[in-house]
């Protein structure tokens, strides 16, 4: 586990995730040309506005896996 601290809204929020999580968040930001910092308060957003996942952790990893999912899934060839 690896912890970070990220300004949020204007205020100082620790995370804690496996550097894993951390080298894909990264790459997404990079990929999507806006600071980490963006994406994380993106996420946090739109935690609070549903309820799910409870925390910011849990949050960013269901963030990755979807993003990941979906760029695999793009990548595949179509079954049939």
């Amino acid at each position: 586990m690896k912890k970070r601290s990220v300004s949020i809204s204007g205020h100082r929020t620790s995370i804690s995730l496996e550097e894993e999580f951390w080298d894909l968040l990264n790459a997404i930001a990079r990929q999507q040309d806006r600071p980490l910092a963006r994406l994380i308060a993106e996420v946090d957003r739109n935690r609070i506005k549903s309820a799910e996942p409870a925390n910011l952790s849990s949050a960013l990893r269901v963030y990755v896996l979807k993003h990941v999912l979906a760029e695999h899934s793009e990548k595949s060839p179509e079954k049939g």
